[in-house]
């Protein structure tokens, strides 16, 4: 995502990765007797160590169980739980803690209001619009609920560029529109969607918006206030948390009206075998004993990325994007799927006609890891008639001369198949 100038217009500070990258204990290893070079963290991102060392005290001196207790490291556990989702209401600027769900990632939060959502709102003949370019996350719970209530998916289209048809998606909003579901930032090919102009189209027409926030919570400043948006996920292990973690926001005034998604402890106020009565947002949507320790994780994580700044690293990131572009084009035979004007620092390429599995496969001979396969984006390999891509992704520990080995090593590549 592209950096914001700060209040006063000037750019934002200059981040050093070559130090960011001391906090980070498994970027110093070598695979294959070569330094690691990491260049997957569309898929994952790495921990820095104060998130390895939180965890590391939850076990050691809090661990027990939330909410129900009155001992002293219930009461801690609580506590940093609790403080963890204040953490997150204020890093996307969410108006109370209470709009904010804990789930296990991006995916359960989507799962999660396609069965309340969609068992509330959405009926035979409804419709839902998602986009062309979305991970699988947001496209098959959509269809299991259409499956289930009779409603039908419609796919907002898009360009050889990888931009969505802003004019054909104005003419699909429609009074049978019941939600719109996009991605904020495309996982396959970087494009970062106009999603304010998206949702204030869809706003005009009474219906929400929920943003797949995977791909753009880890790369820039979040203001759901700002983007309007009725509900926003993402997941913790792509921003430097643990696996396992997630967030679903949503407007008060909507979660307040959606059933549970599951029951169990926690999410009862109390229960009877003729009746039970539900808990009070937000537990009502928390079943169970949830991922304490990767929430207290996602709260080490974002406060490591606050002492950075989200502008710089934005900075740093498109930085990195536009040297790699460049570096890439001057490859003969190389060819960058997705060239959308505003990108996020993920870069979906093919060079020439070997095939993605092998450059990922030969590359990480030479310490360099990146991604090959669809990225959980088979309709988008399928629009560029293309079955795969070899993707590299950018973080904020991630440096030109990394960019500089990548480009080495495709070009040893070349040689090879030659």
């Amino acid at each position: 995502m592209r950096a914001e100038a700060s209040i006063t217009g000037q750019a934002p500070p200059a981040l050093d990765p070559y130090k960011i990258r001391a906090d980070f204990p498994i970027l110093h290893q070598e695979i294959n007797g070569h330094p690691l070079v990491y260049l997957d963290n569309a898929a994952t991102t790495q921990k820095p160590a104060v998130v390895i060392d939180r965890v590391q005290q939850y076990y050691q001196l809090e661990n027990s169980n939330i909410h129900r207790g009155v001992h002293t490291l219930s009461n801690r556990a609580t506590d940093a739980y609790e403080g963890a989702r204040e953490k997150v209401r204020a890093f996307i600027n969410a108006q109370k803690t209470s709009e904010i769900i804990f789930v296990r990632g991006a995916t359960e939060g989507i799962n999660l209001l396609a069965h309340s959502f969609g068992e509330q709102y959405v009926k035979k003949g409804d419709e839902i619009l998602i986009s062309a370019m979305e991970h699988h996350s947001n496209i098959v719970p959509w269809q299991l609920l259409c499956e289930r209530s009779g409603s039908r998916l419609r796919v907002i289209p898009m360009t050889l560029l990888g931009e969505l048809d802003l004019e054909k998606y104005k003419r699909m909003l429609t009074s049978r529109t019941k939600l719109v579901a996009l991605a904020h930032v495309s996982n396959a090919l970087g494009t970062v969607n106009p999603v304010k102009e998206m949702i204030d189209l869809a706003h005009k027409k009474n219906i929400p918006v929920l943003l797949d926030g995977a791909q753009a919570a880890p790369h820039g400043p979040i203001d759901v206030q700002a983007l309007g948006c009725d509900f926003y996920t993402f997941s913790g292990h792509k921003m430097y948390a643990p696996t396992g973690v997630g967030v679903l926001y949503g407007r008060r005034d909507l979660l307040v009206t959606l059933p549970p998604y599951q029951g169990g402890g926690d999410m009862i106020r109390s229960v009877t075998f003729g009746k039970t009565i539900y808990n009070d947002l937000p537990y009502k949507l928390e079943a169970g004993t949830p991922n304490i320790v990767g929430v207290i994780g996602l709260g080490a994580a974002i406060d490591y990325l606050e002492g950075i700044g989200m502008s710089p690293i934005a900075a740093h990131e498109q930085s990195l994007l536009e040297y790699a572009n460049k570096k890439l084009l001057e490859l003969e035979g190389l060819t960058i799927i997705g060239r959308a004007a505003k990108k996020a620092a993920v870069i979906s390429f093919l060079l020439k006609d070997i095939h993605p599995h092998d450059v990922g496969t030969i590359l990480d001979q030479q310490g360099i890891a990146l991604r090959t396969g669809h990225h959980c984006a088979q309709p988008v390999m399928d629009f560029f008639k293309i079955p795969s891509t070899s993707r590299a992704s950018f973080a904020l520990y991630n440096t030109k001369e990394e960019i500089d080995n990548l480009i080495a090593g495709l070009k040893k590549i070349d040689e090879v198949f030659k």
